[in-house]
């Protein structure tokens, strides 16, 4: 049975991506695709009727959440049944709830896939499954296992192995963001990070400024934990944690290597932070990512990582702080004139970039959604940001140790739109709605 038989007799319910997505995994007509190898084949030359069962549901489960773009698989067991449900979008889907007692099976079915102990039901393990699709085309799912007081539970994230990270255009960094970005790409050496809790699309845009640089003419090397885009002679380096060895460790390894352009997944420590910084100032261009919670709470982290205040100026160039959350339906959204209050709080935020202020009109959800967003009235996302460039006036903050507050208002001062009113600026682009933005940044 070729995949889009398989897809039709699986997905049972109306799908809210075009079927033109998935076929995008692939590169050759449906008619040629039964002439691969691919796990997604339901043959099974088990005799065991049930085992069968098992496999094809596998498949399924995973071909509805390629179907459906999630980026993660969740498999949970209960009293009662086993519940499966995608993450889409950062919110969650249900698919369906299986019997309980294919809950042993469907764990022991991930457990080989990914070349996992199956007779361990007291520890956690993790490893990934490389899934096989028609037409040589593979996906990574990262398969991360633990033990409940019900069974253990799956959770299964979707990375495509082959995907192209996405232009910085297609990011929606506004003008005044832009700016300050391309004009620090043109610098020698210093270091960008990217900031936000998880969830936030940092590696993303981390990428989409990795791919302004001509790899031809740099050396450009990753340290990655795990690898998500693949891009044309840069060096990608999967992070093994199995070895004990670590991002410093590596890192440390790397710049034996010639390099003129790093990228570090992310900086969890204090000898990662000191590595990074000293690379940065001896000639080398370092990209990263830091949990925090703004572009200003940045610095504070830095400090606390025992970082001296003299080598963040002399390395950092700018941060991007970021957001990203779920975009409205084109298809289902309804214009409507928002209450006197919204809209003057609105203006008096972003009065600057709004033409019309008299007649503001908004985009909103409607009441009933479409097939096109699965009736959930927001398909796929937007990004919102916030750019703090480094200024001689909050390079002197810095090495004076300033509070947050300081940070925050000189940030304001040199012209850093907050995220939050980048975020409005998108409301009124109509990229989303004002309840989407109060509901992400104002909680």
């Amino acid at each position: 049975m070729n995949l889009k038989a398989f897809i039709d007799k699986s997905v049972m319910n109306k799908i809210s991506t075009n079927p033109k997505n998935v076929e995008d995994l692939f590169s050759v007509p449906w008619e040629n695709k039964s002439n691969y190898d691919s796990d997604l084949s339901l043959t099974n030359n088990n005799k065991n009727q049930e085992d069968t069962f098992i496999v094809t549901y596998i498949n399924d489960i995973i071909v509805r959440a390629l179907w459906l773009w999630a980026s993660d698989i969740h498999i949970e067991p209960s009293d009662e049944v086993l519940k499966v449900r995608f993450r889409v979008d950062w919110k969650f889907i249900k698919h369906k709830d299986y019997p309980k007692e294919q809950k042993e099976s469907f764990i022991a079915r991930i457990k080989i896939m990914a070349y996992l102990r199956i007779d361990e039901h007291r520890l956690p393990q993790d490893w990934k499954i490389n899934y096989k699709l028609y037409a040589w085309k593979t996906i990574d799912l990262r398969v991360s296992i633990i033990p409940t007081i019900y069974w253990e539970k799956c959770v299964i994230r979707i990375l495509k192995k082959d995907s192209k990270p996405p232009e910085l255009k297609e990011l929606w960094i506004m003008p005044y963001n832009m700016v300050k970005i391309k004009k620090h790409l043109q610098d020698n050496y210093w270091m960008i990070l990217a900031v936000w809790p998880t969830w936030s699309g940092k590696s993303t845009t981390l990428f989409s400024l990795l791919s302004q640089f001509n790899a031809d003419d740099n050396n450009i090397s990753t340290l990655e934990d795990p690898v998500e885009y693949r891009i044309p002679w840069v060096n990608h380096i999967q992070i093994n944690s199995a070895i004990n060895f670590s991002f410093a460790n590596w890192l440390r390894s790397l710049l034996r290597q010639d390099p003129d352009i790093i990228m570090v997944w992310e900086i969890r420590d204090e000898e990662t932070a000191k590595l990074a910084v000293e690379a940065s100032i001896t000639g080398h261009i370092v990209f990263s990512t830091l949990h925090t919670n703004s572009a200003v709470h940045t610095i504070q982290r830095l400090v606390n990582l025992w970082i001296d205040p003299l080598l963040i100026t002399s390395s950092l160039r700018f941060i991007i702080s970021q957001r990203l959350w779920r975009k409205l339906c084109v298809n289902c959204k309804e214009k409507y004139t928002p209450d006197q209050r919204i809209k003057e709080y609105i203006v008096w935020k972003v009065w600057r970039y709004i033409k019309d202020k008299e007649n503001l009109v908004l985009y909103r959800q409607s009441e009933v959604g479409c097939s096109k967003c699965n009736n959930t009235w927001y398909k796929w996302r937007v990004w919102f940001y916030e750019v703090l460039e480094m200024t001689e006036k909050m390079e002197e903050l810095i090495l004076r140790q300033a509070n947050k507050n300081q940070l925050e208002i000189q940030s304001v001062w040199d012209w850093m739109v907050t995220i939050k009113e980048d975020a409005l600026i998108k409301v009124v682009l109509w990229e989303t709605s004002i309840e989407e933005v109060l509901n992400v940044l104002w909680n």
